[in-house]
């Protein structure tokens, strides 16, 4: 089945998912995430097992959640085409602080939200992480979120 024309018409707007752990610091970008609970709060992303973000997010217990704006492509272009698993340090290349639970929070983000991981649910090709949320951010920048019509043209950088 092919989901594609009702993922473009929905065209939700784009994260990075940052992750931290033993095995370091990495993030990709997401377009499958959601609120999934009002009382008690949740989120939830998920992740695909190709993405080496997924293999540091694993052993983390907090993610960052990073809403970017429509004027960050080139932060899209970055977490998204890019990959860890040839080198590359996306964070050496990008403005960042640290959040809350030592996660990265991408500067410049529209707004950014850090959870603790309740659950993790495998669906296929990619993992769930249930965030709890422990703090969440807003920043000045205006305009609309980033979508993924504008980002769709990135070709992944991890193996598909």
């Amino acid at each position: 089945m092919d989901l594609g024309p009702f993922t473009e018409a929905a065209d939700p707007s784009m994260l990075v998912v940052t992750a931290g752990s033993g095995a370091g610091s990495s993030g990709c970008l997401v377009g499958f995430h959601t609120q999934c609970s009002i009382d008690p709060p949740r989120y939830a992303v998920a992740l695909s097992k190709a993405n080496h973000t997924y293999s540091v997010a694993v052993d983390s217990s907090v993610l960052g959640v990073n809403l970017l704006a429509a004027s960050q492509v080139a932060v899209a272009r970055l977490f998204g085409g890019e990959t860890a698993d040839e080198g590359t340090d996306k964070f050496d290349l990008c403005d960042w602080v640290e959040g809350p639970g030592g996660v990265r929070l991408v500067s410049g983000s529209r707004a950014w939200l850090v959870g603790t991981v309740l659950h993790r649910i495998d669906v296929g090709d990619h993992v769930i992480h249930v965030l709890e949320p422990v703090e969440v951010g807003t920043t000045p920048v205006g305009g609309a979120p980033l979508r993924h019509r504008a980002a769709g043209s990135i070709h992944p950088g991890h193996p598909e």
